[in-house]
């Protein structure tokens, strides 16, 4: 049985400046772990393959094409491939996020 701990994670490089690791990594799926500080947000981006976002603490806004909605602990939201996306912190809460892709991409996501 492999366990990953989240906080024994090393954090990954990304153009968003922000604190990702990544805790699960295969050919099928890839999962990160986001934590956004107050008044931190990820660059809107496009995935090649679909993304999910579960909401494990705090309320961030979540941008998905042309909507942007602030949502709460405990909520999933789906974002298809080729679609913008973001992630916003505007609360004075701490925030985290975990960021499901599947399958693995296997180009980078583009900045728009």
């Amino acid at each position: 049985m492999k366990i990953t701990k989240v906080a024994e994670s090393q954090n990954k490089e990304t153009p968003h400046k922000v604190e990702v690791k990544n805790i699960y990594d295969h050919d099928n799926a890839q999962v990160m772990h986001i934590t956004l500080m107050p008044g931190q947000s990820l660059k809107p981006h496009i995935t090649p393959v679909d993304v999910f976002f579960y909401i494990l603490e705090g309320n961030p806004s979540v941008l998905v094409g042309e909507e942007k909605i602030e949502v709460e602990k405990d909520s999933l939201v789906e974002s298809p491939k080729n679609i913008v996306h973001s992630l916003y912190n505007e609360t004075d809460s701490i925030a985290r996020i975990l960021v499901v892709k599947s399958p693995k991409p296997g180009s980078k996501a583009v900045i728009v």
